[in-house]
């Protein structure tokens, strides 16, 4: 059984008591710009054994009542199709899938802001998109000077000239597909409206990562470095902080470097007004409870350890790929280092390199290159697949790990040879494919036709929802087919930075 690190019920009952004192010191009114990811939260999951990654979705619905939710989105992203990474998804099919996603928690958006607007062509076909399906959008423009020209920020030229969006309830959420899509600026631009209004209203700052009352080298907020090398945040000593009150606080060095603009900005927008907070430091915006969640700090330490290891995996692949720089890879070996770590302090390393090896040795490679595979399960048995002539390494891990898992004997049989075959005519006669070999998206459709037959093959299948959570690692990168598989199946899965096709062009 998975051990417990975290208490979701404590954090709730702290952060939700922080926002609430956070709004009553903010004149009943708070813009709240929520960093990180709103849903799906599996890094804070794995560095925080216990997190539930949708634990903040249900803070806003026990908030419902009191809160608007705009979601902001930077039409250069939209122009660019930027990805986000952990859905392999454009940042406005991520606005969308956020807003579905939302909706089925039973929450509605207010309205999406479309920031630094310019006529991109790309976003304004994502704004008709929207309109015509009934969201709300609203444009904010290109500022000169910004973030340093104060005197034209804070005027008719800078956030006058923006849209101002109507809201209704005490808090109003301010979230985005990904960073740097203009939250901060769209909570700033809102406040000088309101405060052209005569309305008092505050801002706030709410991210879990880093955890500003742990210490600084401390494992979680080290991970949390690493999870952010490829945008080169780093973690620092709040000096606001610790020069107002003497307190150690940990924050990271773009709300550092921009705190004086901010303070600034803020200062100028309430206009001296005594009945607003003007904070003294970075840390002081926040309001960041998730430090007080924890309660196994020893196995938070380790979980974190861990995830520093997957980030490492995970950039080298993505440099062989050509979508990382070096300088990225290197800025995580480096933490590494300073925390006594190696990439085969994780378990699954070795195991799925030694599986590799023994498939070489019998020769069982497509291509003459072998692969091998390998999954920890929950209760911390290893478990290993290698490729064939008929299966990918990941389609044989997970046939072998869901036997395991059913308690049925290895000689068993859980595909049909007669489906196998038809599958190898298909793709081979029909499709024109190169290879034979199922790989895992393949091997699960099977699977799920054997199962209609097989009872022994519907046991196992339904031993499939036990794979979440687990950790797997592969000695090639996967194909297509294969990551699909494994990221449905939920696990945390880590590659070497190896192909496992002399094809450059993989299918």
């Amino acid at each position: 059984m998975k051990k417990i690190a975290f208490d979701n019920e404590k954090y709730l009952k702290e952060q939700t008591a922080a926002i609430s004192d956070r709004v009553k010191r903010c004149g009943n009114k708070l813009y709240l710009e929520f960093g990180g990811k709103l849903l799906f939260d599996y890094h804070a999951a794995r560095v925080l054994p216990g997190y539930d990654p949708n634990v903040k979705i249900r803070l806003l619905q026990s908030l419902k009542d009191k809160i608007d939710i705009v979601l902001s989105i930077y039409a250069g992203d939209i122009e660019k199709g930027r990805v986000r990474g952990d859905f392999g998804i454009t940042y406005d099919a991520a606005t969308l899938k956020l807003i579905d996603d939302l909706r089925k928690w039973g929450l509605d958006i207010l309205a999406v802001v479309i920031t630094r607007f310019a006529n991109q062509s790309s976003a304004v076909i994502f704004k008709n998109k929207l309109e015509r399906r009934g969201v709300k959008v609203y444009l904010h423009y290109p500022i000169d000077g910004y973030p340093a020209d104060v005197d034209t920020i804070v005027s008719e030229e800078g956030f006058g000239k923006n849209d101002f969006i109507e809201t209704k309830n005490p808090i109003v959420v301010v979230t985005a597909p990904g960073p740097n899509s203009g939250k901060l600026s769209t909570c700033l631009s809102q406040l000088y409206h309101e405060h052209k209004r005569g309305v008092n209203v505050g801002y706030a700052k709410f991210e879990t990562f880093p955890i500003w009352n742990l210490p600084l080298k401390h494992s979680v907020n080290v991970a949390y470095e690493a999870a952010t090398a490829d945008i080169q945040d780093f973690n620092l000593v709040d000096p606001f902080h610790l020069t107002k009150y003497n307190k150690t606080a940990i924050n990271y060095n773009r709300d550092v470097e921009s705190f004086p603009i901010l303070k600034l900005i803020l200062t100028r927008i309430f206009n001296k007004d005594a009945n607003l907070p003007i904070y003294n430091s970075p840390t002081d915006m926040g309001v960041n409870r998730a430090g007080f969640g924890i309660v196994d700090d020893v196995l938070v330490q380790e979980a974190a350890k861990q995830e520093l290891i997957r980030r490492y995996f995970r950039y080298n692949a993505e440099y062989v790929l050509g979508i990382e720089k070096k300088e990225t890879v290197d800025r995580v070996v480096l933490l590494m280092e300073e925390m006594g770590v190696k990439v085969t302090d994780r378990p699954v390393v070795e195991v799925a390199r030694k599986a590799a090896e023994e498939a070489e040795s019998k020769g069982r490679g497509n291509e003459g290159i072998c692969c091998g595979a390998a999954i920890q399960l929950q209760d911390g048995k290893i478990i290993t697949g290698k490729n064939s002539r008929l299966m990918h390494a990941a389609s044989s891990l997970v046939l072998n790990t869901i036997k395991v898992l059913a308690n049925i004997p290895d000689e068993i049989l859980l595909l049909s040879p007669h489906i196998i075959n038809q599958i190898a005519k298909l793709k081979e006669g029909i499709l024109k494919a190169e290879s034979e070999s199922l790989d895992l998206e393949e091997a699960l459709i099977a699977l799920s036709i054997s199962a209609t037959t097989n009872h022994t093959a519907e046991l196992a299948m339904n031993k499939l929802t036990e794979l979440r959570g687990c950790e797997v690692h592969m000695t090639h990168i996967p194909t297509p087919g294969d990551e699909v598989g494994l990221k449905r199946l939920g696990v945390n899965l880590t590659t070497d930075g190896k192909f496992s096709s002399r094809n450059l062009f993989v299918t």
